[in-house]
C-alpha cells in the first residue's frame, strides 16, 4: 500500500477509533503511526488498542507505527467550596499550601515545588491561560497574586508557569508505571511531556534501555531555550502547540514551530507537528480554511509528520480527518513551490561517509532519472540520513528487522519494507528489484540506486 505523499500522518486512538474495524479504515484512509494517549483509559484499554493495530498490521502485510503518550506531570490548583468563583481583573487572589477548600480570595496549590521558587514579578496561567495571574509577593508556602486577565476558576484547573524552570523531574510516577507498561507491549516511540532539559530525556532514556525512541514534546519556553541539547540526545522532537500557546504569546508560536522544525532536520531526527490542526473536524465534516493553511505550513516547512488528536480520537469524523490531511499533503507537494522550499532549508552534509554517501545518492537521483532510493538498514540510522537529505524521488527503507521498519514509518519519504537478512550486496541489490517492482515503484528498464552499510 504505497502513499502518494512524503509527510506521515500520526493519528490518535480514543473512543471514536478504538476498535479494530475504524483502525484498519484510518489505515487505508492515510494513517501512518498510531497514538495512544496514556493520559486516558487503564492499561487494559491500551493493550486492547495495541492488540487491534497489530492484527491490522497483520491484515495489511504492512508496518505500522505505534506511539504512546505520556501524561507527565499536571499542575493543578486545589477544590473550591463552590462550583466556581470569578477572579476579577485588579484583585488580589493568594496560591497556598493551606488544604482547606478555597474562595473568592484564595485557594491552595498542592505542588510546594512550585512555591519554593516563584518570585515577585513571575506569572502564573490558570485554565489554559484564560486566567492570568502576576505574582506580587512570594514565600515557600504561599504566593500573593494580582490578577490581571479575570474570569471563571473551579476545582483542579491546570496551572502552568512559563518563566520559571520548575524543579519537577519530567516522569511522575504514574508516568513510570505506564513507561514499563508500554515498552513490556511493544512500541515504537515513547512521547515525553513536560521537557525541559535534556536530562530529562537521559532519565526516560535509561528507564526506557532501548525498547523504544524517545520524542521529546516541546511545550515549555525552557524547552525551547536548550532545543538544541534535547534534540541532540532525544531520537525525535513534538511541537506540542497546546501547552505551548498557553506559556508563549500565541503570535510567537508560529516562528518558534518553524525554528523547531528547521532543527530537528538539521539533525536529521524526525518531528511532528501536533495539535488542533484540524479542530473544527471533531464536529464538522470539513475543517475551516485556516486548518487546511495551518497543515499546509507545516507541510511547506519539512515536518516529518503532522498528528491528529481529539479529530480522530473523540470526533465525529475521524476517517474524514484522515483523508482531509492525507488529500491536504497530496496536493502541497505536488505544487512546484514545494520543492523549492524544501530543497532551500535542506541542512549541508555532516562530513561523515554515510552522510556523503546519502547527498551522493540524492544527487545522482535527481540527475539520472532514477525512479527509488532503496537503502538497506538494521538499526533505521541509514535511512534516517536519507530521509534527512528530503530527496525528490521514493526512499525504500528496507531491513530484516521488524522494529526498524515499525519505528521508521514516522520519517519523512520513508516506504518501509521487511525484508530477509542479506549479507552481500549482491544480495540485497536483488531485494531491492524485487520490492520496487512489487510496490510499483519501478518496472523494467528503471534505474534505482541501492545503498548498504
Amino acid at each position: 500500500m504505497r502513499r502518494r505523499r512524503k509527510i506521515k500522518i500520526l493519528a490518535t486512538l480514543g473512543p471514536a477509533s478504538e476498535n479494530r474495524d475504524t483502525i484498519k479504515a484510518l489505515f487505508e484512509a492515510g494513517a501512518d503511526v498510531f497514538r495512544l494517549n496514556m493520559s486516558h483509559g487503564t492499561h487494559e484499554d491500551i493493550r486492547r488498542k495495541h492488540e487491534h493495530i497489530r492484527a491490522v498490521e497483520a491484515e495489511v502485510g504492512r508496518p505500522i507505527g505505534i506511539l504512546a503518550d505520556l501524561q507527565g506531570p499536571k499542575l493543578r490548583v486545589g477544590e473550591f467550596q463552590e462550583k466556581s468563583y470569578i477572579l476579577k481583573e485588579g484583585q488580589k487572589f493568594t496560591l497556598d499550601s493551606d488544604k482547606t477548600p478555597g474562595n473568592q480570595e484564595r485557594v491552595c496549590i498542592p505542588h510546594p515545588e512550585i512555591l519554593s521558587v516563584l518570585t515577585p514579578g513571575n506569572s502564573l496561567l490558570v485554565n489554559d491561560g484564560k486566567i492570568r495571574l502576576k505574582v506580587l509577593e512570594a514565600t515557600p508556602t504561599k504566593a500573593v497574586t494580582e490578577v490581571i486577565v479575570g474570569g471563571e476558576i473551579s476545582n483542579r484547573k491546570g496551572v502552568n508557569v512559563p518563566d520559571v524552570e520548575l524543579p519537577l523531574a519530567a516522569l511522575s510516577e504514574k508516568d513510570r508505571r505506564d513507561l514499563e507498561f508500554v515498552c513490556e507491549l511493544g512500541i515504537d516511540w515513547l512521547a515525553l511531556s513536560f521537557v525541559q532539559r535534556a536530562e530529562d530525556v537521559l532519565e526516560a532514556k535509561e528507564l526506557v534501555k532501548g525498547r523504544a525512541l524517545i520524542m521529546a514534546k516541546i511545550e515549555k519556553p525552557k524547552a525551547v531555550e536548550r532545543i538544541m541539547a534535547i534534540t541532540e540526545v532525544a531520537d525525535g522532537i513534538m511541537v506540542a502547540r497546546g501547552d505551548l500557546g498557553v506559556e508563549l504569546p500565541v503570535s510567537e508560536v508560529p516562528p518558534v514551530q518553524k525554528r523547531l522544525i528547521r532543527t530537528a532536520r538539521s539533525y536529521g531526527k524526525p518531528v511532528v507537528v501536533a495539535t488542533q490542526m484540524l479542530e473544527s473536524m471533531i464536529h464538522s465534516p470539513v475543517p475551516t480554511r485556516a486548518e487546511v493553511s495551518d497543515v499546509a505550513n507545516a507541510i511547506y516547512e519539512g515536518a516529518d509528520a503532522v498528528m491528529l488528536s481529539a479529530e480522530s480520537a473523540a470526533g465525529e469524523y475521524p476517517v474524514e480527518s484522515v483523508k482531509m490531511m492525507d488529500s491536504v499533503a497530496v496536493t502541497i507537494e505536488s505544487d512546484p513551490p514545494y520543492r523549492r522550499i524544501i530543497e532551500a532549508g535542506r541542512p549541508p552534509a555532516d562530513p561523515t561517509v554515510s552522510d556523503a554517501i546519502t547527498a551522493a545518492a540524492r544527487e545522482v537521483a535527481e540527475t539520472a532519472n532514477v525512479r527509488a532510493i532503496c537503502t538497506l538498514t538494521h538499526s533505521g540510522t541509514t535511512a534516517l540520513r536519507c530521509s534527512r537529505e528530503r530527496p525528490r524521488v521514493p526512499i525504500l527503507a528496507m531491513t530484516p528487522i521488524e522494529k526498524t521498519a515499525r519505528r521508521l514509518c514516522l520519517a519523512w519519504g520513508l516506504h518501509c519494507v521487511i525484508c530477509k537478512p542479506v549479507n552481500r550486496f549482491k544480495a540485497a541489490v536483488a531485494e531491492s528489484l524485487h520490492y520496487v517492482v512489487e510496490d510499483n515503484f519501478a518496472v523494467e528498464g528503471d534505474k534505482i540506486i541501492v545503498t548498504a552499510g
